[in-house]
């Protein structure tokens, strides 16, 4: 099993490609949808993926992929453990402003909030960002688009900003509070 790796292939021009990857397929897909829906500058490509690694067999043909991003349902210990498992997955330079964490879910109440502070941890520890997304309403898919679709333009190298996918992951990663050093 080889590890996914961000340069093993170079990339295509005014093309970027982003891997999301959840358990139960549940937000994947209509997520996938609006990504590529909202994009009219330039071409994005979204690979589905239910878990980590990826088959060997078409391992040549696979594109370069820009950003990973690991949609985890608060409702699922399945859905955490998957994701937990993928991450060993991934080679280290995808943590360098390549890798997000969409997690769905979180205001069902005291399960989800521990699972979702889990996440939260994970994220801090690998300096990722994590989005909340609303996946039971078009707003909420249309928004979680959007905020991936900007994130992965900077991943790609595609935005006009003068900034990199460090600098992003900089900015908006999540940040541990003092409360969590102390567990």
């Amino acid at each position: 099993m080889a590890l996914l790796t961000p340069y093993r292939k170079v990339p295509e021009l005014n093309t970027a490609t982003l891997l999301l990857v959840e358990n139960e397929e549940q937000f994947q897909s209509r997520l996938a949808d609006a990504i590529v829906q909202r994009e009219k500058d330039s071409t994005v490509h979204v690979r589905l993926a239910r878990k980590l690694p990826l088959p060997v067999e078409n391992r040549e043909t696979r594109p370069h992929i820009d950003l990973v991003v690991f949609i985890v349902n608060l409702l699922s210990e399945r859905s955490l453990q998957a994701m937990e498992n993928s991450l060993n997955h991934l080679g280290s330079d995808y943590f360098l402003g390549k890798l997000c964490f969409v997690v769905t879910d979180a205001r069902r109440g005291a399960v989800t909030q521990e699972r979702l502070l889990s996440v939260r941890r994970l994220a801090a520890s690998h300096r990722c960002p994590v989005i909340c997304a609303e996946h039971q309403t078009e707003d909420g898919v249309t928004m979680a688009a959007m905020r991936l679709l900007t994130i992965l333009k900077v991943s790609a190298g595609l935005s006009s900003m003068s900034t990199t996918a460090l600098y992003l992951s900089t900015l908006t990663r999540c940040t541990v509070p003092s409360d969590f050093d102390e567990d």
